[in-house]
């Protein structure tokens, strides 16, 4: 409901003399009531709809935990490449192509070493970095972070 058919309600209201007015649809509940001088006053209140999404937080720290230790080798060993982006992670221009790296690969700063697929866009992700890649941290296919480790350098 918008603001131009509450008011039309409230002069429908004023109009016919009535002192309160309720209206229920569907996630919607409105109700209107005049006072003793006849202006009329808007208890309005969504319905309350349970959501889903309240235990989605809960299992978010879970995932942290499990993703920290995973970085923790990574600071004694070589520089990690990131994800620049949210997407959905590709090793390979194509299925049945092979992988634009693999481990013991030497990489330069403009080695292009993988896909992230976001939002129907396919960027292709660059080294920015010098080294040997001793791990892939990605899974082929799979959604990664902004700033998830893709690959571990030695």
């Amino acid at each position: 409901m918008d603001l131009k058919e509450i008011r039309t309600l409230i002069d429908l209201m004023k109009k016919n003399g009535v002192a309160v007015f309720k209206m229920e649809r569907e996630g919607f509940k409105i109700t209107l009531k005049t006072d003793s001088a006849g202006a009329v006053r808007i208890a309005q209140a969504p319905q309350v709809v349970p959501i889903l999404e309240a235990p989605a937080p809960a299992a978010l720290p879970a995932a942290a935990p499990q993703q920290a230790p995973a970085a923790a080798p990574a600071k004694s060993g070589g520089p990690e490449i990131k994800s620049p982006m949210v997407g959905t992670f590709y090793s390979a221009p194509s299925p049945d192509a092979a992988p634009f790296v693999s481990v013991g690969q030497d990489v330069t700063p403009e080695t292009v070493i993988c896909i992230i697929e976001a939002m129907k866009v396919m960027n292709e992700v660059k080294a920015e970095v010098s080294g040997t890649v001793a791990e892939v941290c990605a899974e082929n296919g799979k959604p990664v972070q902004f700033g998830q480790a893709l690959f571990r350098l030695k």
